[in-house]
């Protein structure tokens, strides 16, 4: 029952949002990479490496994590395919069984409205995600770090409605939990257009908690269940939208 609620709440956010945002998507062409979305790829630890630069301290993107610790890359394969690479922790994924069932579930969707996973790697102790780069940094770097001006109420309002589709999409596939929606998950691709990370699809659990969230955005009750749920999705997304609207950071923390 819950996740049908969350599932309509989503849903009518999308009905009733300014038809100016669906009518500047038309004027734009409706750009789409939905043919040139690659298949997902087991990838060996060496490919991964060359990719990387040898994983070198130049191609990192951003480290975070305290539960399950990661380091982004920045990597290009032989077929010239810009790619990110997160890079677990050797203790984050103790299962190897599961990291590779949760990799090829959320590598098995597709969507313009997600930076898609392409790949993954479990090769020894080693666990690593591929995913489609997105160039144009974070919602984070351009709604609370900006250098000339602040972003435009017509990206915001874009923001908000193409998060609201890739969460609908993610949940008509069964992927509806999403762990850690924030503005750090929202990445923007080479035509400016922002997407949902996917990284945030993997659920790494035992016994149905939860053990790679961050308790900064998470709802109230996460502390008393240590699990993420439907309606956790719909906390974050609301989190977010006041993001969007006052240009400042919300987070469970600050909104207890």
């Amino acid at each position: 029952m819950g996740a049908r609620c969350s599932r309509f709440s989503l849903c009518w956010f999308q009905s009733h949002l300014k038809a100016s945002v669906l009518e500047s998507d038309r004027e734009n062409g409706g750009k789409s990479d939905r043919n040139e979305f690659p298949s997902f790829t087991e990838f060996s630890f060496e490919q991964l490496k060359a990719a990387t630069s040898g994983f070198s301290s130049d191609n990192i993107v951003s480290e975070h994590g305290e539960k399950a610790p990661n380091v982004v890359y920045e990597g290009k394969l032989d077929n010239d395919r810009w790619i990110a690479v997160k890079r677990f922790n050797r203790l984050a994924w103790p299962d190897s069984r599961q990291f590779l069932e949760e990799a090829r579930t959320v590598g098995s969707l597709r969507s313009e409205r997600l930076a898609n996973l392409i790949g993954c790697c479990c090769e020894g102790e080693e666990r690593l995600l591929v995913a489609e780069f997105m160039p144009h940094e974070t919602l984070a770097k351009h709604l609370f770090h900006w250098e000339s001006q602040p972003m435009k109420w017509a990206m915001r309002l874009r923001v908000a409605l193409y998060l609201a589709q890739a969460l609908e999409y993610c949940g008509s596939k069964g992927r509806a939990l999403y762990h850690d929606l924030n503005a750090y998950r929202i990445l923007f691709d080479k035509d400016g257009n922002p997407r949902l990370s996917c990284f945030g699809l993997m659920k790494n659990s035992r016994d149905g908690k939860s053990y790679s969230t961050n308790l900064a955005f998470t709802p109230p009750e996460y502390l008393r269940t240590g699990r993420v749920t439907a309606e956790s999705v719909v906390y974050g997304f609301g989190t977010l939208l006041l993001d969007l609207l006052s240009g400042k950071t919300y987070s469970s923390k600050s909104c207890t």
